[in-house]
């Protein structure tokens, strides 16, 4: 997983509460930049949900403790695709999810997610 491309945490805890900051789809380059994986929205946003749940799993959490989700989208247009990765991702588990169409995001990614999980210390 790529380091932050801003000044914070990329999960933190609270109680019982794991949050992640934004996820992109970002990996890290060739000299250790994040960069977006090639491809669009799909191909970002599953990055995206694999690097919010390595940080979920090196706190002890899985994927299916995740009880909500805001993903941001450049395009509503894509809100179809979306649906089909996130799908894919999450199996048969459908935590809360609100997905807002926004102008612009950093590094010029076209979605970002957060993730909210419970899991009890």
């Amino acid at each position: 997983m790529s380091r932050p491309v801003g000044p914070y945490t990329p999960i933190v805890r609270a109680g019982d509460l794991l949050i992640t900051s934004g996820q992109l789809g970002l990996v890290a380059g060739a000299d250790g930049t994040p960069a977006l994986v090639p491809g669009g929205t799909t191909e970002q946003l599953a990055q995206a949900l694999a690097n919010g749940a390595a940080l979920l799993e090196a706190e002890g959490a899985m994927v299916a403790d995740v009880v909500k989700a805001t993903v941001y989208l450049t395009d509503m247009a894509e809100f179809a695709a979306v649906n089909e990765v996130w799908v894919a991702f999450f199996g048969d588990h459908r935590p809360a999810r609100t997905a807002i169409g926004v102008a612009a995001l950093p590094l010029g990614a076209t979605v970002e997610v957060e993730l909210l999980a419970h899991r009890p210390r």
